[in-house]
């Protein structure tokens, strides 16, 4: 595929006219799909894609287009063209964007990462052994995800990575589940069957009542899963540099107020961790790795060159949304086995879902619990709760309430297969709380 969209984009930038300047962005991936169903191989299916779109600049006018790309660079570079063509009938009545980007010349780049994925015939028994003798669903993805971004200016980017995912549940009596991640760029199978025992475990704590708690403050765990969930809020009226100045960041009290979170709470943008690629729309590659909170403290949003434009400051090729790409958190300190000992009394959260700003100028977020949650007491698992819906500040809960960080983090990728499979996730700690609220 880098071959064929190198070659077209060469191509195409041989027709632009003297005033135009061109982007050609490509997505796309070679996988394969296994669904599981009652611990059974219902459907296998191979998908082959990929998507082309062009973005025209025209003085101060911009506009784009997209289409399908195949194997064949010939009726490739007719379709694009038509679309070509199509952009060019209209650009000139679209309204001037004062703050437009034009492309710079910037270092091209090529990442390739290679893993060691078990052929789809072997992946049966790598799965399915492990969950003998338990009921179980899911869904295995795994193979090539590729991106590109070539530019008139000369510029070429390619990003390729080898990986998987499987995201499953296991389901016990009543219905019961946990559910649960496994992915990577290499299978290791000892790992695997540690990780399905793990969650086998948290299953078996599901046989006992479920208990019904007083809504409140309650010292709480929050497993890698959960916080995950929480740092993907930050992309939401976040860590932008646009909303800061806008007002509508979550994080303006530690900007304008100087707020602090927990010195122990260090948050960076991190593309050695290869689950993104390191450039974005623009073509523009942004750092390898960026401070955004250094020891509570906010060393740096994300600005993209649009904002730095327009608020004339320095930016650091942010993705145009000023999205988090590849966020990380330090781990801490807190041993993976003694975690339920050091909670000792309180909440033990393994998934959260529906989360949502309540108040965004204060940083309060809202959200439920999911799938196995637990009620510890003295540092034992009493029984598994009802679903409680959170209401918390994470000035609170990452900053004064914060009482420890687990000493290993976990990779929570960007499992979305709607419309092709997706690159992004985060490298989360799990994280323990003091007084951690729940309304109902």
């Amino acid at each position: 595929m880098e071959y064929l969209f190198k070659e077209l984009s060469q191509r195409a930038f041989q027709i632009l006219k003297s005033n135009e300047i061109l982007t050609i962005s490509l997505k796309g991936e070679e996988s394969e799909f296994i669904r599981i169903n009652k611990s059974k191989v219902r459907q296998i299916t191979s998908v082959i894609n990929g998507y082309a779109s062009l973005e025209l600049i025209l003085g101060k006018q911009k506009a784009s287009r997209e289409f399908t790309f195949t194997k064949d660079n010939n009726l490739n570079f007719k379709l694009l063209k038509i679309e070509l063509e199509k952009i060019r009938s209209y650009i000139k009545d679209l309204n001037e964007d004062p703050y437009i980007v034009k492309l710079s010349k910037e270092i091209s780049s090529n990442t390739k990462i290679q893993g060691e994925i078990p052929k789809p015939d072997e992946i049966f028994d790598a799965i399915l052994k492990p969950l003998s003798k338990i009921d179980s669903s899911g869904i295995y993805s795994s193979g090539k995800i590729f991106r590109g971004i070539s530019n008139s200016n000369n510029v070429f980017h390619w990003f390729e990575t080898d990986n998987f995912s499987f995201d499953y549940s296991l389901i016990g009596k009543d219905e019961k589940m946990v559910k649960e991640t496994y992915a990577g760029n290499n299978w290791d199978q000892d790992h695997f069957n540690n990780f399905i025992e793990t969650s086998k475990m948290k299953l078996d704590s599901l046989k006992y009542n479920y208990v019904k708690l007083k809504p409140g403050k309650y010292k709480t765990y929050i497993a890698p899963a959960g916080i995950a969930d929480i740092i993907d809020m930050f992309s939401w009226g976040g860590l932008s540099e646009s909303s800061i100045r806008q007002g509508s960041s979550s994080f303006c009290k530690m900007r304008k107020e100087k707020l602090k979170l927990n010195h122990k709470f260090n948050l960076t943008e991190d593309f050695k961790l290869g689950l993104a690629p390191r450039f974005n729309s623009y073509g523009e590659l942004s750092p390898e790795n960026t401070e955004l909170i250094s020891n509570g403290i906010l060393k740096n949003t994300l600005i993209s060159s649009k904002s730095a434009k327009e608020y004339k400051i320095k930016g650091n090729k942010a993705e145009v949304n000023e999205a988090l790409r590849s966020p990380v958190i330090n781990p801490g300190e807190l041993k993976n086995e003694k975690i339920i000992q050091t909670l000792r009394n309180g909440i033990y959260l393994s998934n959260l879902h529906y989360l949502n700003w309540s108040d965004r100028s204060n940083g309060r977020i809202t959200g439920m619990t999911r799938y196995a949650s637990f009620l510890v007491e003295n540092g034992e698992i009493k029984a598994p709760i009802y679903q409680m819906r959170f209401d918390d500040s994470f000035y609170d809960f990452f900053g004064a309430n914060l009482l420890s960080i687990s000493d290993e983090n976990m990779i929570s990728p960007n499992v979305s297969t709607y419309g092709g499979r997706s690159l992004g996730g985060s490298k989360c700690p799990g994280i323990l709380i003091d007084n951690f609220r729940y309304t109902l």
